[in-house]
């Protein structure tokens, strides 16, 4: 995926303040943070949104998960923190490469 800014972060082409990489994922702070922490966690690999998912992917959104806890407990959000994932432009997805947001830092709303 040529254009898309997260595969350039990925592949190491565009900048990025990366807090942890390995061989499924990445993870960087944004450069609009919602909060005192946000944190974007991106497969390595590029998968559309969540709607593109396939069952061989579980692996990978489980390992999303995990790293999004280690994350966490590193910056110090044993209070609690938030993960969000938008999916299509009704629900706000502007990068369109599966991504996790790590927010916290602050009270954060309820939702619903």
């Amino acid at each position: 995926m040529g254009d898309c800014i997260f595969c350039k972060i990925v592949d190491g082409s565009a900048p990025a303040d990366i807090v942890h990489r390995d061989e499924r994922v990445t993870a960087f702070r944004d450069l609009h943070p919602a909060a005192p922490t946000h944190i974007l966690i991106v497969p390595n690999r590029h998968i559309h949104s969540v709607n593109a998912l396939e069952t061989a992917d579980a692996e990978i959104v489980g390992h999303m998960l995990v790293i999004a806890k280690e994350l966490a407990a590193k910056e110090n959000l044993s209070d609690g923190f938030r993960l969000v994932t938008n999916t299509g432009p009704q629900a706000g997805q502007t990068v369109f490469h599966m991504h996790l947001h790590l927010l916290g830092g602050r009270q954060l709303r309820a939702m619903g």
